[in-house]
């Protein structure tokens, strides 16, 4: 699966990865929904960490298409809202 964080590239991670990711998306919804903006920035900060450490960065030049998009770590908890689905930003 090819993930891209907005503003910083892509990498590609591996399936099995994908259950503690949603565990950290699952935290991040949880603070949009309670309005908690150090909650908010905490998860978002896990998520993004989390898939910078189990990823494979991509080259820059690549032009593989992304399975996921990610908002970049500055990103305003309204911004992150509007990108989730039914789903969260990694769908199970």
């Amino acid at each position: 699966m090819i993930v891209r964080i907005m503003g910083e590239g892509q990498v590609q991670i591996g399936p099995e990865e994908l259950p503690g990711l949603n565990k950290l998306d699952d935290s991040l919804e949880s603070a949009i929904e309670t309005g908690d903006e150090q909650a908010f920035r905490d998860a978002l900060s896990a998520l993004l960490a989390s898939v910078r450490s189990v990823g494979t960065p991509l080259a820059a030049d690549s032009l593989e298409p992304s399975d996921l998009v990610l908002p970049p770590a500055d990103a305003a908890m309204d911004e992150v809202k509007a990108m989730l689905g039914d789903e969260g930003l990694i769908p199970d």
